[in-house]
């Protein structure tokens, strides 16, 4: 019997190279697990018809000697990452039987590994959203409270390993699209540096601001998969060469230090307990040795206008291809045009309309320089903010999420659902990579809700937030 609560990759790696389990063993513990609980929670859209046979080459594999760090382990794919052969939908009409021709560097890299893929999971449609509220197909339940969120645009692929469905997964943070579920559901969410993990074959929302993310049960977890997706990649044009980056360790420091924005943490809409549970994990830093320093971002309060201006920007022009022309929805009309009104009116969801229209608008003649560009402008000043922070402080803490997971069909309001991310843009604004770790709970209606802490550091360090992240979990 496989005990699929306290079982980490680390952990099935040592079990599956002693033949403790076999890789079939472990997907059918997974499968039986689906079968059980994703009609409740509804994390996965489908499942994968193979995901025994590709558990059998693994086992074959192993049983060659060949061993890798995801070499039989079960993880979910979120529906915005291309396999090949494989439906890839974005959680949309407008894609909802349309066939991926190629796999994404990241699924070539876990393939290489020989990773299992269970299946595609729910996401906020084309990834626009917090809650997956915005899915077709339904919303993605939170697995401490079905009455709640799972969060979003992420939140299959959080669910499914909240809840056991998986050991592992990817998905994708445009705006806090992996941390912020994963604060809301109690587990870890990890966003890399900008051009760290390669993009291709990830379906664009808001192209200067999308990164593959990882999620996992825990911090070596998330290290172990980031460091089987991440590295140059020629077939995407942003992505850079970290090789030459030096990674800081506290090897090579006596003390790190971390800046806490406590002006931004203590501002208004931030939940009294959100608050309380960040001044005590900040306590557990101080116990642990860490100096904290208060800093002061001037810009950081504009950070949720310059990504909701710059986000629909970009999403409307990458949303303009799907027209039903070449692949996808298409609904026939009297002429071209209607087709295209057709199309899209069916297709998209309210949200990625509304989107659309906000982004077509801040683009447009008379709108561009007095939105979009100063937007830019405000960017590159928060940008700049950010480089000489990391001058002076080796992390930036705060909550990850303003408040807990709200209930489903609450939050009528977009606006509201918008505020959820003012802790997370910023490191999608700025390229730098965050990652969330759950800090503790808080007990709402009875029921404990997750509550998580988020970490930044400048571009290329993810081993440092790795460092930190395995000691927070330490002293918890």
């Amino acid at each position: 019997m496989i005990d699929l609560n306290t079982l980490t990759i680390t952990e099935a790696r040592k079990k599956l190279d002693a033949k403790e389990f076999s890789a079939v063993d472990l997907a059918l513990a997974y499968l039986a697990e689906i079968e059980k609980k994703n009609s409740e929670l509804n994390a996965y859209l489908e499942i994968y018809d193979d995901v025994l046979e590709q558990a059998k080459k693994a086992d074959e594999r192993i049983a060659k000697g060949e061993t890798f760090p995801l070499l039989g382990i079960p993880l979910a794919i979120k529906d915005v990452i291309l396999i090949e052969g494989r439906k890839a939908g974005v959680a949309s009409k407008i894609l909802e039987n349309y066939t991926a021709s190629y796999d994404a560097t990241a699924i070539a890299k876990l393939k290489k590994q020989g990773a299992v893929f269970l299946g595609r999971t729910n996401t906020d449609e084309f990834a626009m959203g917090g809650s997956t509220e915005n899915s077709a197909f339904g919303v993605t339940k939170n697995p401490n409270d079905l009455s709640r969120v799972a969060g979003g645009s992420s939140g299959g692929s959080v669910a499914a390993v909240a809840a056991n469905l998986a050991l592992g997964a990817l998905g994708s943070d445009t705006g806090g699209s992996v941390r912020e579920p994963a604060s809301f559901c109690g587990i870890v969410g990890m966003k890399p540096t900008y051009g760290r993990v390669s993009r291709y074959g990830l379906i664009a929302m808001g192209s200067s601001l999308d990164c593959i993310g990882v999620i996992a049960k825990n911090v070596e977890d998330a290290s172990i998969i980031f460091n089987a997706i991440s590295g140059y990649d020629v077939l995407d044009s942003t992505s850079i060469d970290f090789n030459s980056f030096k990674e800081v360790s506290s090897e090579n420091k006596n003390t790190l230090t971390i800046g806490v924005p406590w002006d931004l943490v203590n501002g208004d809409g931030v939940d009294q307990k959100v608050k309380e549970n960040f001044e005590q994990a900040i306590e557990k830093f101080k116990i642990l040795g860490f100096k904290i320093k208060d800093i002061s971002l001037k810009n950081l309060d504009i950070a949720l206008a310059i990504y909701y201006i710059i986000m629909p920007a970009e999403a409307s022009t990458n949303l303009s291809r799907f027209d039903g022309v070449r692949y996808g929805l298409h609904k026939d009309g009297k002429n071209l045009l209607e087709d295209y009104l057709l199309t899209k009116g069916q297709g998209f969801g309210k949200e990625v309309r509304r989107r659309i229209l906000l982004g077509t608008y801040v683009l447009s003649a008379g709108y561009y320089d007095a939105y979009y560009g100063k937007a830019q402008i405000a960017r590159e000043g928060l940008r700049k903010e950010f480089t000489k922070a990391f001058q002076e402080v080796d992390i930036i803490a705060t909550p990850t999420v303003p408040f807990v997971a709200w209930k489903i069909g609450e939050k009528s309001d977009p606006i509201s659902v918008y505020l959820a991310d003012i802790f997370t843009v910023t490191a999608n604004i700025v390229g730098i990579p965050a990652i969330s770790i759950p800090s503790g709970d808080s007990l709402v209606e009875g029921k404990k809700m997750p509550l998580g802490i988020q970490f930044m550091t400048s571009h290329g360090k993810e081993d440092l937030l790795f460092e930190i992240g395995e000691k927070f979990e330490k002293v918890k």
